[in-house]
């Protein structure tokens, strides 16, 4: 109810503008002989506005002045600005015609067919998601930003270093690829830090898949795929800065600056994030918030080709400090048994490629290559890390006549990884055998129009694996839009996942519990479904747009964790049964023509595993998968250029992993995390911002088991420990900080 409040007043506030009803300018919207509905038209003196019917008619009232100037814009098609004077317009039917634009980037995708394609021409539903939206409630790290998507949660898997994932629709992290630019440059072992560190100066959009991508994509996007897409050096700005700070003495700095060099054109991003002042609000002893110092550099050359062919290159580095722990734990205590502390040292290295070949045909070969080197220790337990992922593909992409866009290719993926964990232990346990695994693959795929209102696609993908022999991924996708108000999407595809616990699973790092491998761990294996639906609704003083999708997951194995036979040990093994991911996502837009405008979104899941052990099968609820969630942005324009922001994400009750007679509830409650932003634009690209975050002062309850003994020394006391507890970072389901103000400012600057 308190997250509602806030609407009511928005809504308060701005009922008299309705006041006003006379009659004074009519007109109709009009594109290549087309009615245009749902079109925004605004009087750019005043608040009056309205938006287009089905017919691309418009009419608006309550206009003073004699002279003014009309804006029409839409998604697609360029912004038009006309002066009218509104003596002459009384009476006469006022015609705009709009032109598209071919490159409208909001609306061109990538991901989910591997070529730029229209959103909503698109077979496959994309979401793209700007900087704008991350902006209404700023943040250090994508990591957290990528949290304001509905279905879309970064989960922290501890609360001691608060390393965590990115669980799409209820599915685990490993299950989420991560692309930088289309390439899978955010390999295995730094899932849990690849949204960290990337300068969001860079960032021209982020694009989500929800469902399987193995078929384009191979292992590892059987979740989904976020694919973030960095800004053409040609078209950012000069120099483009975000600064700011929280009371909780947080710093924030992302800077990027455009410079040339004959042909070619360079970007240059700068990511910085320091913390080093130690909370401990809930008083158990420990961090609330982990101490880092990050520093990241990003730079993107565009090189400038005959018949504008493709040619770019990209390198970044990441360097990271971060430990949480104990209060009074600095770095003499790193690894030591006693005071208790969870420090990593990261240092990443990256580079991305593409290259168009000179020839008629359009070809493009692209290439990544990523080191990752780990040096962290979780209380007395090390982990020694150094993965290195070489990844090259190279793809025809051919239109066939005016109806089949056809796409071939083949892609390399060569990955080596050594450790000090059993993962990388020989069969004796003695000797260090270093994973070296190449995987090969060739994909094909045909986009066939059909006729102006409906698309099919289909694709296949072969992998080898030397371990696992043939690996089959096919996939089909429909579209149909009987016009332009109603699209419906269904798709159908298998996937596959490679499992590597020690690079992907973080409890399985903290010492807290034995790690017990039953088994060779087998691939998992899942067959997807998703039907998605979106409609589009102008109304004469609105215009709303929704967008739902249910989807359907089944695995013939899946790799989970099993928390509860033992209180002490995590045991992983091969799934005697099957697991269902399965729910519904609604996704809602709604523009007032007073300066209001919404977006929510509400997911329902339901995400378990039947195991048969013993012919007694056995319903395991997922951890960490909420039923319900939903997020919500609401900005409303005050007068002086000011914008108020109202954003916040909620959950519903989710399975949290307790130990037998536990004092905490197996199930955590509904909670909201909500902010609030004021911003206000000065002019010349310069824009002020403040507000406050965790709104409602939310936090989690008991989120350490046994703080005050992290080593585990007295935990055979029967008077003090009658119930055998151990220490446990692992209950987690909200952030830990409280409360908290923060101030910035922006600055972009173009030519």
């Amino acid at each position: 109810m308190k997250c509602i409040f806030p609407l009511l007043v928005f809504f308060l506030y701005s009922t008299p503008l309705f006041a006003q009803q006379e009659v004074i300018v009519k007109g109709r919207v009009m594109a290549s002989g087309k009615p245009v509905g749902g079109a925004t038209v605004r009087v750019l003196q005043s608040l009056v506005a309205t938006v287009t019917d089905s017919a691309g008619y418009f009419n608006m009232a309550g206009i003073q002045k004699e002279t003014v100037t009309i804006q029409v814009s839409v998604i697609g098609f360029a912004t038009v600005k006309r002066e009218v004077i509104l003596q002459n317009a009384a009476d006469d039917l006022l015609n705009i015609e709009l032109q598209p634009v071919a490159a409208d980037l909001s609306e061109i995708v990538v991901t989910g067919t591997m070529k730029e394609v229209s959103r909503m021409q698109s077979p496959v539903p994309v979401e793209v998601i700007t900087p704008k939206l991350f902006q209404k409630n700023p943040t250090p790290s994508l990591f957290e930003a990528i949290g304001m998507v509905n279905g879309v949660k970064p989960q922290l898997n501890c609360n001691v270093c608060n390393t965590g994932d990115i669980h799409i629709n209820g599915m685990e992290g490993p299950y989420t690829m991560i692309l930088i630019d289309g390439m899978p440059i955010v390999s295995a072992l730094s899932t849990v830090y690849g949204l960290n560190g990337i300068p969001n100066s860079i960032v021209e959009r982020i694009e989500v898949v929800k469902g399987p991508g193995s078929s384009l994509y191979g292992s590892e996007a059987m979740g989904g795929i976020i694919n973030v897409i960095t800004k053409n050096p040609l078209k950012a700005p000069v120099i483009s800065a975000d600064i700011f700070a929280t009371s909780w003495r947080e710093y924030s700095a992302d800077a990027s600056a455009k410079f040339k060099m004959g042909k070619a054109t360079g970007l240059l991003g700068v990511n910085y994030f320091n913390y080093q002042h130690p909370v401990d609000k809930n008083e158990d002893g420990f961090t609330d918030l982990t101490l880092q110092d990050r520093i990241s550099v990003f730079n993107k050359w565009n090189i400038e080709r005959k018949d504008n062919r493709l040619a770019s290159l990209a390198l970044r580095h990441v360097s990271e400090n971060r430990w949480g722990g104990q209060m009074e734990w600095n770095k003499t205590w790193r690894g030591s048994d006693s005071i208790y502390g969870e420090s990593i040292y990261t240092k990443r290295w990256e580079a991305i490629g593409m290259y168009q070949l000179p020839v008629k045909e359009r070809i493009l070969t692209q290439f990544s290559y990523n080191l990752h080197q780990q040096d962290s220790w979780y209380g007395v337990t090390p982990y020694l890390a150094e993965q290195q992922v070489l990844f090259a593909q190279m793809y025809w992409d051919k239109q066939w006549g005016s109806r089949h866009n056809f796409l071939l290719g083949g892609s390399y993926r060569y990955t080596f990884y050594d450790d000090n964990t059993p993962a990388t232990a020989s069969a004796d346990g003695v000797k260090n055998a270093v994973a070296r695994t190449p995987l090969p693959g060739i994909f094909v795929q045909d986009e066939w129009m059909i006729n102006e209102k409906s698309t099919l696609l289909a694709g296949y993908r072969y992998d080898y694996n030397e371990h696992h022999g043939n690996v089959h991924s096919p996939r089909i996708a429909y579209k149909l839009a009987p016009n332009s108000r109603n699209t419906v999407r269904a798709s159908f595809g298998t996937g596959y996942r490679v499992v590597n616990l020690f690079t992907e699973d973080h409890a399985a790092l903290t010492g807290a519990r034995e790690v017990v491998i039953t088994e060779a761990l087998e691939p998992e294996r899942s067959y997807n479904g998703n039907l998605n639906y979106v409609l589009k609704i102008p109304m004469r003083d609105a215009f709303a747009g929704f967008d739902i999708t249910g989807f359907y997951s089944y695995f013939t194995n899946k790799i989970v964790g099993d928390f509860d036979a033992d209180p002490g040990k995590i045991i992983y093994d091969n799934l005697k049964g099957h697991a269902i991911s399965r729910g519904v996502a609604l996704n809602a837009d709604v523009s007032f023509i007073f300066p209001l405008k919404i977006l929510a979104g509400v997911t329902y899941m339901n995400v378990y595993s039947i195991e048969d052990r013993l012919n007694m099968p056995r319903k395991n609820i997922q951890l960490n998968a909420p039923e319900w969630s939903g997020n919500f942005v609401v900005t409303y324009v005050l007068p002086y250029r000011l914008t108020l922001d109202f954003t916040g994400k909620w959950e519903g009750p989710m399975r949290l992993p307790v130990v037998p007679n536990d004092y905490r509830p197996e199930y955590s409650p509904w909670f909201c995390i909500a902010n609030l932003q004021l911003s206000k634009k000065i002019g010349n690209g310069l824009e002020l911002y403040g507000g406050v975050k965790n709104l409602f002062n939310f936090l989690p309850e008991n989120p350490i088991m046994r703080p005050f003994d992290p080593f585990n020394k007295y935990v055979n006391d029967p008077v003090t420990n009658p119930h055998g507890y151990t220490f446990d970072p692992s209950y987690n389901y909200a952030p830990l900080q409280g409360i908290r103000s923060f101030l910035g400012m922006r600055y972009n600057l173009f030519k």
